[in-house]
């Protein structure tokens, strides 16, 4: 008896240790709870029977926005033509390069025009990626496997996301080719069967290196494999994007297309010194819009970069308000600007029109969605998705911006002829990176940003998901 005893007493205590355990999950009377909360109402069928059959955008367009915009700006760069990146993740680089190729139209005094090809670029990119992931392995190979920074490398190998430093990085290493010379390949264009092949070998690649630093191999020796490995990566490059072209030959346009002057031979590099004209590197800075951290001090991301060789991204987080003023001295100007947005939120894709007023979710669902823009970077419901080109700004009679034009790329036919349209409230609760040459900079502003930087890692929620 006392042996039974004893037995239930251990049964009923594993019995509680269990039930103590699984306390956090869903209980038969929580479930309770719910479907009585729920309690189904003609309206609640209503408008599941509304949502079962519509997009939720459909059901929640704000019907008082959906009147005609002013489509007009008080300070506007001049237009010029618009690129479709496809179904790749490269708006970093058409951004970029829409920078560059309308810096070159204002010197000539939009007598001249180009159009730089983004598939040359991509290659290297690509390639310099490669590398990076290669040689990050090597370096961090005696780290545990599941260590955070070697984990970074293998679950981020190579990919076609970045921002403006890869541009300025990879052009002035690679220079740059016109479009006409080296046009999109299919890869190019749709990058994502190529990504996940050279992604898997270099995996493969990267767990052999790992195990030739393990077995003390000689620097050399590995070094040797490391270029070995590169080369396989270069020839599927080459078959995918293309063979990098050395030279060519060319003879420079106007925004029509008519030929101006004779043709030339160019290297790549010579192009992008008569294109360009100068090193990149020194000539910008770049700004964030980060409410989590403080403001006037300037932030490094470690490995967010394009090259082994080149430099980590650096930013100095401002205020919206100062970002701003940043961006109208260079469009006043006739400058226009790389800039990074969460382009998803609240973004009226037929119109081509973003205002926080395009949706009400809250009224749908019953509910309301209160997170600030803080709130939304730490908790990964915000960031910086995709690169635009800022092209214009509306000004009211005291000069404060009432909404701003970007030229995108997804083709010419898409939204405001290529182009978005966003209101200023917008711009301040989804608009993250701005890009502005120093020239546009008070000399307190730059003092700021060659402060010695706070070291971000690149997991953090504003760069786990860079500009695509």
């Amino acid at each position: 008896m006392k042996q039974k005893t004893l037995l239930m007493g251990i049964l009923l205590t594993v019995s509680g240790m269990a039930a103590a355990q699984n306390d956090g999950g869903i209980s038969a009377q929580m479930l309770q709870q719910l479907e009585k909360a729920h309690a189904a109402t003609p309206q609640q069928k209503a408008l599941f029977n509304a949502i079962a059959a519509n997009p939720i955008d459909d059901l929640t367009k704000n019907f008082a926005n959906q009147g005609a915009f002013d489509t007009s700006f008080s300070v506007e760069t001049p237009k010029q033509s618009i690129h479709d990146q496809k179904s790749s993740g490269r708006c970093w680089m058409f951004s970029g390069l829409n920078v560059l190729r309308a810096n070159f139209a204002k010197r000539h005094n939009d007598t001249l025009a180009v159009e730089f090809s983004h598939d040359y670029l991509f290659f290297y990119d690509q390639l310099e990626k490669a590398n990076l992931m290669l040689q990050g392995s090597i370096d961090n190979a005696k780290k545990p496997i599941d260590d955070i920074r070697v984990q970074f490398f293998f679950k981020n190998p190579i990919n076609d996301g970045g921002t403006f430093c890869g541009v300025s990085d990879l052009a002035e290493k690679y220079g740059l080719v016109p479009m006409r010379v080296v046009p999109e390949t299919y890869s190019a264009e749709n990058t994502s069967r190529m990504a996940r092949l050279v992604a898997s070998k270099l995996r493969e690649f990267a767990l052999e290196l790992r195990q030739m630093v393990a077995d003390k191999k000689k620097p050399a020796d590995i070094k040797k494999r490391k270029t070995e490995m590169l080369s396989t990566v270069y020839d599927m490059l080459c078959l995918t994007l293309g063979e990098p072209v050395k030279e060519f030959t060319y003879a420079h346009v106007d925004k029509n297309g008519k030929q101006k002057g004779e043709p030339r031979k160019y290297t790549p590099k010579e192009f992008y010194q008569e294109t360009v004209g100068a090193p990149l590197k020194g000539t910008f800075i770049m700004v964030m819009n980060d409410p989590r951290r403080p403001y006037y001090k300037t932030f490094e991301v470690e490995y967010d970069r394009h090259t082994y060789d080149g430099t980590n991204w650096k930013y100095l987080n401002l205020p919206m308000e100062d970002i701003a003023q940043l961006a109208i001295a260079s469009l006043k100007d006739g400058r226009k600007l790389y800039s990074s947005y969460d382009v998803g939120k609240q973004f009226d894709r037929k119109r081509g029109y973003l205002d926080t007023e395009n949706y009400d979710y809250g009224s749908l669902f019953g509910t309301s969605f209160n997170m600030d823009k803080a709130q939304r970077i730490a908790t990964f419901d915000s960031g910086s998705t995709h690169a635009m080109t800022l092209t214009a700004v509306d000004l009211d009679a005291n000069g404060k911006p009432k909404k701003w034009k970007v030229e995108n790329s997804w083709g010419p036919s898409y939204g405001q002829s290529g182009c978005l349209i966003m209101t200023d409230r917008w711009f301040n609760e989804y608009m993250f990176r701005l890009v502005v040459d120093k020239q546009y900079v008070s000399p307190e502003t730059l003092k700021q940003y060659d402060q010695k930087p706070i070291m971000v890692m690149p997991e953090d929620p504003l760069f786990a998901g860079d500009s695509l």
